[in-house]
């Protein structure tokens, strides 16, 4: 007897239909083609061990698996599920009659219990866009299938749990998940607040500025100055995610395996902040079945980079491309997959080996040029990609009970929300531009062209600091953003010159 189920398989953050055909005739033998991998193979033991352990019948006879469409490689053991159901059902132990409108995937464990899998929002997605009714899936999966709307999701615990549904005898509880619900718990699981961040105003006026406009911003000083106190910080003061960008982010995490039972979807920004000693294949993905990265992790939130120099070379150097491209495509001999990046780089660093240089109390002890080396890890271009570059001096000690308590982040939220919304508005009829870090050059001579005053004052900065062409386009990047947070049409030299502080790093005089 012949029987179809239907699964999907998962590329990149997208997934496709699989069609699992099982044909049961006189013989002996069992096979599966299709591509499937190893893991996909050795379902044969979890499968017939289930069966056997929940007292259905092994059909002792040939049975061949063909997994449609064939040319397209089946990974991992998120189908021994539906190859369970199509191999009971095609020994006429399961009805068949619900089997087309079902997507099912899940990994069996040697009693029949399930597994959860990855990339189970993907697949619920695609199960809605091909017109499936309902997906069937392991319990622990079910609150991250059901954000899906529209489309009926059924966590179950046991193999036998899904056939006896498939047969009406058994009832499933649909999973529903409260998408508003999502959001405001994030709202109230933020912790980290800009009010316990004393002084250091000009550092927290950078960050805004970074927030409002999706800007790359590095922070240069001391050990203890606080540095990675505020990049902690800075998601709280984001924007809260869309629709779009959560579903996004949570199918990314999704693929991935970073998607708990408690959790259906990613209500808050991701903030990624992976160990220096991190590879080059940990940071943008790769592997022989490429897995997204930190990079694709950190989508549509932050990346932070604690100890920038400390990173290998080679590894901070295959970011340059995902910083424009805001993304990352991996290719293999047969296939390619590629990977939204879109991420703000917050990145700290010590401005010298002793790490003193510049402070305020401490006599800095390294030798002459110790200073310009250190900076040199870092490449030229990696820097210019970065727009605001912040030295940030440490509060004296004595000062820090007399200063005042620093301005809550649900204040500084709300101009960087209000300042998005320009921008929203702005680039509302621009494909693929969401904020101001995003503008190309043309976008920039229309929205960035700042006034007479202006241009001379970023004529002056080009000529004094030596600035590359890109760290010209940066400088007006920010200016635009400042001016949105000032609910100003045009760019002013006020603007301008505000943005030409934060490029610290272009000046002659650092580490001489």
């Amino acid at each position: 007897m012949l029987v179809k189920t239907f699964g999907a398989a998962v590329s990149g953050i997208d997934a496709l239909v699989v069609t699992m055909e099982v044909n049961i005739t006189p013989g002996i033998r069992f096979s599966i083609v299709g591509l499937p991998d190893s893991a996909v193979k050795e379902s044969e033991q979890r499968i017939e061990s289930a069966i056997h352990e929940n007292k259905w019948r092994y059909p002792m006879q040939k049975i061949v698996i063909n997994m449609a469409p064939a040319d397209i490689r089946k990974e991992g053991s998120a189908y021994d599920l539906p190859l369970a159901v199509g191999v009971l059902a095609a020994s006429g132990q399961c009805p068949t009659d619900m089997l087309d409108r079902y997507m099912i995937m899940g990994e069996l464990q040697l009693d029949g219990a399930l597994r959860p899998v990855k990339g189970v929002l993907p697949m619920a997605l695609k199960a809605k866009a091909d017109g499936f009714e309902g997906f069937v899936l392991p319990q622990d999966n079910a609150k991250e299938a059901a954000v899906v709307s529209g489309l009926k999701v059924y966590g179950a615990k046991t193999l036998k749990d899904v056939v006896g549904f498939l047969s009406g005898e058994n009832v499933l509880q649909q999973a529903i998940v409260d998408v508003d619900a999502e959001f405001g718990r994030a709202e109230m699981e933020q912790t980290l607040d800009f009010a316990e961040v004393k002084g250091q105003e000009n550092v927290k006026r950078a960050l805004e500025i970074a927030a409002a406009g999706g800007h790359n911003i590095l922070l240069i000083g001391s050990p203890g100055s606080g540095k990675s106190m505020m990049a902690k910080r800075l998601p709280s003061i984001l924007p809260p995610l869309t629709m779009d960008e959560a579903l996004e982010a949570t199918k990314i995490h999704s693929v991935a395996g970073n998607i708990g039972g408690d959790r259906g979807l990613m209500t808050v920004r991701p903030f990624r902040s992976p160990h220096h000693t991190i590879s080059d294949v940990a940071l943008v993905g790769g592997g022989s079945y490429p897995q997204p990265g930190e990079i694709s992790l950190a989508h549509n939130g932050v990346l932070f980079l604690d100890e920038l120099p400390e990173f290998k070379r080679s590894v901070l150097e295959v970011m340059r491309q995902p910083l424009e491209d805001r993304k990352i495509v991996i290719s293999r001999s047969k296939f390619s997959v590629e990977y939204p990046a879109s991420f703000m780089l917050v990145a700290s660093m010590n401005p010298c080996p002793c790490g003193y240089y510049n402070h305020p109390d401490r006599q800095c002890t390294c030798g002459e040029g110790q200073v310009r080396k250190y900076l040199g890890r870092i490449s030229g271009p990696l820097l210019d990609r970065i727009d605001l570059h912040v030295e940030v001096v440490p509060v004296p000690i004595g000062k820090l009970n007399e200063a005042p308590t620093g301005e809550p982040s649900h204040v500084i939220r709300q101009r960087v929300i209000a300042a998005r919304a320009i921008q929203s508005k702005r680039f509302a009829g621009v494909k693929g531009v969401y904020n101001n870090a995003q503008m190309t050059p043309k976008l920039l001579n229309i929205y960035a062209h700042p006034d007479a005053q202006g241009q001379q004052i970023m004529k002056m900065a080009m000529d004094r600091l030596g600035l590359s062409a890109r760290a010209y386009e940066r400088i007006l990047k920010v200016a635009r953003t400042i001016a949105d947070l000032d609910n100003s049409e045009s760019v002013t030299s006020r603007h301008i010159a505000e943005a030409i502080q934060y490029r610290s790093l272009d000046r002659d005089t650092w580490g001489n």
